[in-house]
């Protein structure tokens, strides 16, 4: 502490200083022209010093590091050592991260695993630990996650409270089990994400009194601004699926805006090399029109408030040396950035060597029982039949009903004049033996199969093709291979993403996980058929998410999500 005062004082040298930098007063709205002075890494005063080292920031903007307030770093596709690459060079030096997929297939081992290799980057990975696992009760995850197994790591200094509390209906009729949960993250003092789409009045009352702070779901201006008036903090998200940030822009004003903040929910490394990350937020706040520093202030003071870390979001005396310097303030290009003080990411490189931790306990992790082709066929007592229609721009699908062909044994047949396909997910945490059918309508596919074992939020196996074969052997294939993606025609691999990491994972870089996606989605679109108007993996990945409308498969079955039950592929003749 003396020393850090003789340093602010003028009275010794700092450990580095940045001279020429125009400093971004988050605190104030202003610019301000001086040197940054950092000793231990730690801002010792913003003026006139010197230092040990110099760094000429060449008349740049120092802002203050970046953070992303909530994103599900597996939606990657890689590891939190690799993302850290990735993210570090485009300003972020915090991210706020759920490991809610990588719970639900391997519960605790999958959050510890998640808090060592974060320890790997330099980048500050810190946790919510998962409150809704299994997401849901009609389909198996690989655990179950309960106020007892929260308790058991709440205490984690890492971890900074509860994520996303997707079971609203629970938190508003005061279900026992959600009332457990929740009391554990109060008694620890720890903060609770939330995850509210659709709720209003009452119910959203309901919602926040429990002390939920923060929604990164709105979808109207409406829902914007009925969370910041009951106290709670409203995330801007901006991802690789789900895009609301301009729309949602159009709430924030100069009266409420520190109660937004800027958030990923997923981005894969296709759109970081394409787009950056949270300065691509920044250069979309700028274009609609809002102020700069208004706008950095939702990337760093917000979230540093909201999420109680208290020892970083602005540039100013005691706080962690976080800074990012940018070329200017509209295009928001960075140049450099330092974490705690260290030079980690000049000119788009990350400067540091990737150490990647242990990853063999979450390796692998499929436990399908009794699997064979025969679970494929599709018996149907009628030629009328519900599917699962797909619609674009989301993961909203449609329910719809169609008259599709049977053999004279009654199974479904694929017919090649109809857009309609055979979709399976097959169980693969607890030996259930559970293979769902369903049919799927616009997905375009007419010849082979792909097989996941990505599909929201329990991961289960899902497959879709126009031949039982196909399908059966890109899910035996998909399973020795250790999870991921892949793409079979004709008992033959077209092509392949190996996903090793609990099957939603690579361990390769995201330059290889870019490139081997594209080839991914090529062979999809060139040799399956799929349509060009569908995104081959990532509409499969929705398509057992059960509370996203209208209609879903689990592998327990065909759920209709608008009356939260399960129906038969059969639908009822007309009147």
């Amino acid at each position: 502490m003396r020393h850090l005062i003789d340093v602010a004082a003028g009275r010794s040298p700092a450990d580095l200083v940045i001279k020429n930098c125009k400093v971004v007063d988050v605190y104030g709205g202003t610019i301000i022209a001086g040197d940054i002075a950092i000793v231990d890494g730690v801002v010792a005063g913003i003026g006139d010093y010197e230092g040990r080292q110099v760094f000429d920031a060449g008349g740049r903007f120092a802002a203050p590091g970046f953070t992303d307030s909530h994103i599900h770093i597996e939606s990657s596709y890689v590891t939190p050592e690799e993302i850290g690459r990735l993210l570090v060079p485009h300003g972020a030096t915090t991210i706020i991260a759920d490991p809610h997929e990588i719970v639900n297939v391997c519960g605790l081992a999958g959050l510890d695993y998640m808090l060592e290799a974060a320890r790997h980057t330099v980048l500050d990975i810190k946790f919510m630990i998962p409150s809704c696992v299994p997401a849901t009760p009609w389909e198996h995850a690989g655990a179950i996650i309960d106020a007892k197994a929260i308790e058991s790591r709440i205490d984690n200094p890492q971890i900074l409270g509860l994520g996303e509390f997707m079971n609203f209906p629970g938190v508003v009729a005061a279900d026992d089990a959600v009332m457990d949960k929740l009391l554990v993250a109060h008694r620890a003092g720890k903060l609770i994400d939330g995850h509210s789409p659709s709720v209003q009045g009452r119910d959203l009352n309901a919602y926040a009194v429990t002390g939920i702070l923060t929604d990164h779901e709105c979808a109207t201006l409406e829902e914007v601004k009925e969370r910041v008036s009951k106290g709670m903090y409203v995330l801007l998200r901006e991802g690789s699926a789900c895009h609301n940030l301009r729309d949602l822009l159009k709430a924030v004003d100069g009266r409420n805006s520190r109660r937004f903040l800027l958030c990923s929910d997923d981005r894969q490394p296709k759109t970081v090399f394409e787009k950056g990350h949270l300065d691509e937020h920044l250069r979309m706040c700028v274009e609609e029109g809002y102020d700069p520093i208004e706008a950095i202030r939702m990337a760093s003071l917000n979230a540093a408030e909201c999420y109680r870390l208290h020892d970083r979001g602005a540039l100013a005396p005691g706080l962690r040396a976080d800074v990012v310097l940018l070329d200017d303030l509209t295009d928001f290009k960075v140049s450099a950035v330092f974490i705690a003080g260290d030079l980690v990411a000049k000119d788009g490189r990350y400067l540091l060597p990737v150490e990647r931790y242990e990853s063999e306990v979450v390796k692998g992790r499929f436990q399908v029982k009794d699997f064979s082709v025969e679970k494929l066929r599709l018996r149907l007592g009628s030629d009328r039949v519900h599917v699962i229609d797909i619609l674009p721009g989301g993961v909203v699908t449609g329910k719809g009903v169609v008259s599709v062909k049977r053999s004279l044994q009654g199974e479904f047949l694929y017919d090649p004049q109809a857009d309609v396909v055979k979709i399976a997910v097959v169980e693969r945490h607890q030996n259930t033996g559970n293979v769902a059918l369903g049919l799927l309508r616009g997905y375009g596919i007419s010849k082979g199969a792909i097989a996941l074992s990505i599909a929201h939020d329990s991961h289960n196996i899902i497959v879709v093709g126009v031949d039982d074969g196909d399908m059966a052997f890109a899910v035996d294939a998909l399973i020795r291979q250790g999870g991921g993606m892949l793409l079979a025609r004709d008992g033959q691999i077209v092509e392949a993403m190996p996903m090793p990491i609990a099957g939603l994972m690579s361990d390769q870089s995201g330059e290889w996980v870019d490139k081997q996606l594209t080839r991914v989605h090529e062979a999809a679109y060139n040799q399956l058929m799929v349509s060009h108007d569908v995104d081959p993996i990532m509409t499969l990945c929705f398509m057992s998410l059960a509370v996203i409308p209208e209609l879903k498969l689990t592998d327990m079955g065909l759920f209709d999500v608008t009356t939260f039950s399960f129906i038969p592929i059969e639908a009822p003749e007309e009147n």
